[in-house]
C-alpha cells in the first residue's frame, strides 16, 4: 500500500491538474455566499493518484442556488439527480456533481433513500459509508493548512489499504444497506481488507439488503465484477452471507466432497476459471465474459450424481446452467443481450471437450462450421471461456486440452478464410427457392431454407447446379 507521504505527492499532483476548474468553480461559490469542497470518492481517488474527469463536490447551498451558480458558467447542466440533491455539469470536459449537504437513511420497509438536506460538512461527512470516503478540501483556497478535511482518518486507511466506517458499521448499513455490497466492491476495486467489524456488521445485517432495489444490487454486482481483484469481493460476499440475497446460486456451489467420491470444489473452481478469463482479456474488463465465468458451472449442484467406484457426473449441467444463469441475470435486471450472450456461453462451455482427445471421434468440418455459427458474435468469448475452464492440475492433461484447442481455432481460422465461416448461408436464397419450386412466400419455403441451410453445413459450399439438384430432390421426397 502507498505511503502517506506518496499519497500527499498523489493529491497535489491531481488537484494542480483539475484546479482550473475546480479553484473557479470554488470561487464562484464564495462570491454567492456559499461553501464548496471536493469530497469522497474524488478525493480519495486523487490521493491514490488515479483521479479521472469525474468531479465530487458538496456545499451547503440547495439544488436551486447551485443551478444559479452553474447555469451561465458551465457548457452543459443537469437535474436528473436533483432529487437527491445533486445538480450536474459539463466544463473544459470534466464531468461535475454537485451535492447539497445531506443526510439519508432507509426506513424498515423502503427500498429509496429519505433524503434530507445537512447543515454542515461534517454531518455530511459522517453520513458517508466508509472513511476512505469521508474526505474533502476546501475551494478555492485548496493550498492553505487546513484545506484538507479528515476527520475520521480516511487517509490512514488508505496508506493501511482497509475499509472502515465513519461511526459503527451497523448505524452506517442501517442507513442504507447497499453499503454492505459496497464494501464487497470497493475489496474488488481497490484490493483493500475490510475490516473485521465492519465484516461482523456484512454478516449480522445482510437480511437488510432485501429492502434495497434490484436495479442498484445489479449495479454494484457489475462493479465489483469489473474491479481487479473481483475474487476478494465475491468471496466476502459468500464469507458474510450477503451473496445468498444476491447470487444465491454462487455459494451453492461450494459442494460436500467425502472421502468415497473425489472431485474438484466447483466453487473454487468457479472462482479459478474467473481469474484464468480475466488474465485472457484483451480490451479492458470485459462484464459478459465475467459473468459467463462466474455463472459457467450454475448446473452442477442440481445434476450432480455420485457414481459407483466413487466418481461424481454432472451430466447435461451446461444445459441445466444455462437455465439458471438466465434465470438469475433476469431477476437482477440485466439487459437482454448481456442475459442471452452469458446464457448462449453457458450452454456451449462444454461442447468443445472431447475434441481430439483419445477415444472420441474426430469432429468434421461440419461440426467445425456448427460450433462456429451456434456461438455466433460470442466466439471469442468463448474460446477465453472454454481455455479457462481448464483447471486441473495435471500438467500433460492441461498441455494436451489446449494444444486440442489451439488445434480447433486453427481449423477454425482455415475455414473461415475459405468460406467466410462467420456468415454462413445457404447456397440459395429464399428467392431461389420460390422461383425454382414454383413457390409462394409461406412456411414452406422456411422449411427449405433450413434443409439448404443444413446442407451448407454438413458439405460445405455447393456448386449452383448441385444445390439446385439437393433442393429438388428435397421437395421430391417432401412432396413439394
Amino acid at each position: 500500500m502507498p505511503a502517506l507521504t506518496e499519497l500527499q505527492q498523489n493529491a497535489v499532483g491531481e488537484l494542480l491538474r483539475v484546479a482550473p476548474v475546480a479553484v473557479e468553480l470554488g470561487e464562484r461559490f464564495r462570491a454567492a455566499g456559499h461553501v464548496l469542497h471536493l469530497v469522497g470518492g474524488s478525493v480519495r481517488d486523487a490521493l491514490l493518484g488515479r483521479l479521472g474527469d469525474d468531479l465530487d463536490f458538496t456545499t451547503d447551498a440547495h439544488p436551486q442556488a447551485v443551478q444559479a451558480v452553474l447555469d451561465d458558467w458551465a457548457e452543459a447542466t443537469w437535474d436528473t439527480g436533483i432529487a437527491f440533491g445533486t445538480v450536474g455539469a459539463q466544463r473544459r470536459g470534466f464531468r461535475i456533481e454537485v451535492t447539497t449537504y445531506r443526510a439519508e437513511a432507509y426506513d424498515r420497509t423502503s427500498r429509496n433513500p429519505v433524503v434530507t438536506y445537512g447543515t454542515s460538512l461534517s454531518d455530511d461527512l459522517a453520513r458517508r459509508d466508509f472513511a476512505v470516503n469521508a474526505m474533502a478540501v476546501a475551494l478555492p483556497d485548496w493550498k492553505v493548512p487546513d484545506a484538507f478535511v479528515d476527520p475520521y482518518g480516511g487517509m490512514d486507511d488508505l496508506a493501511a489499504g482497509v475499509l472502515r466506517t465513519p461511526g459503527t458499521p451497523e448505524q452506517s448499513f442501517g442507513d442504507d444497506p447497499l453499503r454492505m455490497l459496497r464494501a464487497a466492491r470497493f475489496a474488488s476495486q481497490l484490493g483493500f481488507t475490510v475490516a473485521p467489524e465492519v465484516v461482523a456488521a456484512m454478516s449480522a445485517m445482510a437480511e437488510r439488503l432485501e429492502i434495497v432495489s434490484v436495479e442498484r444490487i445489479a449495479d454494484e454486482l457489475s462493479k465489483l465484477l469489473l474491479g481487479r481483484f473481483p475474487r476478494a469481493g465475491l468471496e466476502l460476499l459468500v464469507d458474510t452471507g450477503l451473496a445468498g440475497h444476491v447470487l444465491p446460486e454462487l455459494p451453492a456451489l461450494r459442494l460436500e466432497i467425502d472421502e468415497h467420491h473425489q472431485h474438484k470444489d466447483v466453487y473454487d473452481h468457479t472462482l479459478q476459471v474467473l481469474e484464468r478469463a480475466i488474465a485472457l482479456e484483451t480490451d479492458g474488463p470485459d462484464l459478459v465474459l465475467r459473468l459467463a465465468a462466474l455463472l459457467h458451472d450454475l448446473g452442477k449442484p442440481a445434476t450432480r450424481r455420485l457414481e459407483p467406484g466413487g466418481g461424481v457426473s454432472f451430466h447435461h449441467h451446461e444445459v441445466k446452467g444455462a437455465h439458471l444463469a438466465r434465470r438469475r441475470l433476469k431477476a437482477l435486471r440485466y439487459p437482454k443481450d448481456v442475459v442471452a450472450a452469458v446464457t448462449l456461453l453457458t450452454e456451449l462451455h462444454l461442447r468443445f471437450h472431447g475434441y481430439g482427445q483419445p477415444g472420441t471421434s474426430a469432429w468434421t468440418d461440419s461440426a467445425v462450421r456448427r460450433y462456429v455459427t451456434d456461438a455466433g458474435d460470442q466466439l471469442q468469448r468463448l474460446h477465453k471461456l472454454v481455455r479457462s475452464d481448464c483447471t486441473t492440475r495435471n500438467r500433460r492433461r492441461a498441455a494436451a486440452l489446449a494444444a486440442a484447442y489451439d488445434d480447433l481455432e486453427a481449423r477454425i481460422a482455415r475455414l473461415a478464410e475459405q468460406e467466410e465461416l462467420d456468415r454462413i448461408r445457404p447456397d440459395l436464397t429464399g428467392d431461389d427457392i420460390m422461383a425454382l419450386l414454383g413457390l409462394p412466400p409461406g412456411p414452406l419455403v422456411g422449411k427449405a431454407y433450413k434443409h439448404m441451410l443444413e446442407v451448407r453445413m454438413e458439405r460445405g459450399p455447393l456448386a449452383r447446379e448441385d444445390a439446385e439438384t439437393e433442393l429438388r430432390a428435397w421437395a421430391a421426397a417432401e412432396g413439394v
